[in-house]
C-alpha cells in the first residue's frame, strides 16, 4: 500500500508517518519499480503500535524500546513490565503536580468572591506579590516530570 493508504488506515496523517520513519520507529518501506514507498501489514501493525503507545503518552525512547522488545521473540516481558512501572510512577506524579495546582488555583479564585474594580481584585494583587505562589513556580511547565510527556518543555513526536 501507498504512504496515504497506511496513514488513512493508521488514523495519523502522511507526515506522521514520515516523521516515525524520521525517528527510527517506522522501517522505512521497500520501494517498487516505479520508486513509490510500498508499505505492508508489519508497517501498519507497527504504526498502530507506535500510536497506541504515544495515545499513552510514552516518549518515543520508551516505544523505541517496546518496539525492541516486541521485534524479539526470544525476549521476556520484564523490561516492558519495568517500563510501564516507571511510566505509571511519572504519571502519579504529573497527578500529583496537578492537583496541588489544582488546590492553589482554588484558594486564588477563592481570594475573590465579588465582583469589584480591577483596582481591588485580589487576585490580581496576589499574582504581582513578590512572593511564589508555589515552589517552582518560577519555572514554566511546572508540573512537569522531568523527561516525560506532553505538556512539558519538549514535545514527543505526534
Amino acid at each position: 500500500m501507498k504512504i496515504g493508504e497506511l496513514a488513512k488506515q493508521a488514523g495519523c496523517s502522511v507526515e506522521t508517518v514520515r516523521y516515525y520513519e524520521r525517528e527510527g520507529l517506522l522501517p522505512h518501506p521497500e520501494r517498487g519499480a516505479n520508486n513509490y514507498r510500498s508499505y505492508g501489514t508489519s508497517h501498519l501493525e507497527s504504526l498502530r503500535f507506535i500510536r497506541n503507545c504515544r495515545a499513552l503518552e510514552m516518549t518515543l525512547e520508551e516505544i523505541r524500546t517496546l518496539m525492541h522488545v516486541r521485534l524479539d521473540s526470544e525476549r521476556d516481558c520484564s523490561e516492558v513490565n519495568a517500563i510501564l512501572d516507571a511510566h505509571i510512577a511519572h504519571v502519579t506524579e504529573r497527578i500529583d503536580s496537578l492537583r496541588s495546582l489544582q488546590r492553589q488555583l482554588v484558594a486564588l479564585r477563592g481570594m475573590c468572591r465579588h465582583v469589584r474594580p480591577q483596582k481591588s481584585c485580589a487576585i490580581l494583587r496576589e499574582l504581582i506579590s513578590t512572593q511564589d505562589l508555589a515552589p517552582g513556580a518560577e519555572h514554566p511547565g511546572r508540573g512537569c516530570v522531568p523527561g516525560t510527556h506532553g505538556g512539558c518543555a519538549k514535545t514527543h513526536g505526534h
